[in-house]
This record gives structure tokens, sequence and C-alpha cells, in this order.
């Protein structure tokens, strides 16, 4: 088993936190540069995808580097990626996510009954997974936990409040221990810090309770938490084609 960490859009200058991410205004003056991340699982011969970051058209923020010209470093071709495993549905964790039609997608029940509505919200845009909405792949929505490969490794963790459906990824390497991938769980480490509730996220007292779920199963697996949007999280893994094992 392996687990590295993948660009997935060009940040932005540092931007003022305080209103958007806080619905206390709990950061006062804080600035902080917000990265964008994906991961790839390693799992014997199997791939999981986890996030699909920005767009390649994605103004300002596209990624320098696809995600399949990322893998293709590995000789690593879409078709081979087993899962692609979704964390929300927000634009900046699905743009390519059309890149891997072969995969099965993997995504919160919550989340993928939003964006099968006839007329989905603003944040939720269904256009990067047309393939899987027209029948064309397999889906597989995740009403709460899911082990992906039946074996305890690898766990989708059930983190409602950000959205409906929202998840986290729990991965136990052999070496480095156990891995928690935040999604957005928690934008940086302040955030998760003082359970901090951004004023867009779908339910207030959802996001506090996952809050605390992972917290306390952090603790109990001694995980290394990897806030997504955080560069000085997502530092603590190596960057692609390098991995954690």
């Amino acid at each position: 088993m392996s687990l590295s960490r993948l660009d997935c859009g060009t940040p932005n200058p540092p931007t003022a936190v305080n209103q958007r991410f806080s619905d206390t205004y709990s950061y006062g003056d804080l600035k902080l540069q917000l990265v964008y991340s994906c991961y790839l699982v390693k799992h014997g011969d199997d791939y999981l995808l986890w996030d699909a970051g920005h767009a390649m058209t994605a103004p300002n923020v596209a990624p320098r580097v696809s995600l399949v010209d990322q893998l293709a470093k590995i000789d690593l071709k879409p078709e081979q990626i087993k899962y692609l495993a979704i964390s929300h549905y927000h634009g900046d964790h699905i743009g390519q996510a059309g890149s891997f039609p072969k995969a099965t997608l993997l995504i919160g029940k919550g989340d993928w009954d939003v964006l099968t509505l006839p007329k989905p919200p603003e944040m939720a845009n269904p256009a990067p997974f047309a393939n899987w909405i027209k029948g064309e792949g397999k889906v597989e929505p995740v009403a709460l936990d899911k082990d992906v490969f039946g074996d305890g490794s690898v766990i989708m963790l059930y983190t409602p409040g950000h959205t409906p459906g929202h998840h986290s990824l729990l991965v136990k390497l052999p070496q480095t221990g156990a891995v928690v991938l935040s999604g957005d769980l928690a934008h940086f480490r302040e955030n998760y810090d003082t359970n901090g509730v951004p004023t867009f996220n779908t339910d207030r007292s959802q996001s506090m309770a996952s809050i605390d779920r992972v917290k306390k199963i952090a603790a109990g697996s001694k995980a290394t938490v990897i806030i997504q949007h955080d560069a000085r999280d997502v530092d603590k893994l190596p960057v692609f084609p390098a991995a954690a094992k």
C-alpha cells in the first residue's frame, strides 16, 4: 500500500478567512493561502483516486498539469483507476472526474442525490459526472462508511455537514500508520482546531459532529490528519510520484 499527493489546482494569493470560513468570525485578520490537493492510494494492484481537483479550464486556479498527465509519470492510465472516490460535490474537488470514466465512482449518497436533482443548486455541478449520471459508468452512492477494499485499510468516513453526503478518507499504511484525508471537513488547521464552521456549509450541527468524530477516530488510531486545503498539512505527505508507505 502507498499514498501520494497530487497537485490539483493553482493557489490564489493569501486570502482573509474570517468572514467566509467561520460563522462566528473567529479568525480576526488571519490570511492564508489555500491549496488544492488530490491523492492516489495504491492497494495491491488496485488504485483509488481521492478527489479530482479543479478543472483544467478553471480561471486562475486550474492545475498546471492535469491528473492524467501526472499519473502518466508512473505509466498509470486513466482506465487503471479502479475507484474514483469524491469527498463532496464542490467544483475544486470534482473538476477532472470526467477523465476517469471507467472508474467506479464512490460518492456520498447525500451528494449524489443532490447532483441528480432536476435542477441542482449552484454549488453542485453535475457536468463532471455526466458519464455516471447517464448510466454509462458504475456508481456506488455511499450512505454511511464504506470499507473500500474489504480489509479495513481504506475507509470512507461519513462526515456530513459541509455538504449532505460529505466524506473523509481513512488510509492505514503499513509503515507510516493511519492517515485521515479531510476532504473539506475543515479548510485549515485553525478551522479544525477550533471546530470552525464555514458560512456556506449545509448543516452546522452535522459539521460540528463530524469534526468531533474525526478527532476521536484520529486519536484512537493515532492518525495523521491531512487538511487538504492547508499547505502546512499537505506537506506532511510526499509529492507524487513519491509516496508514503
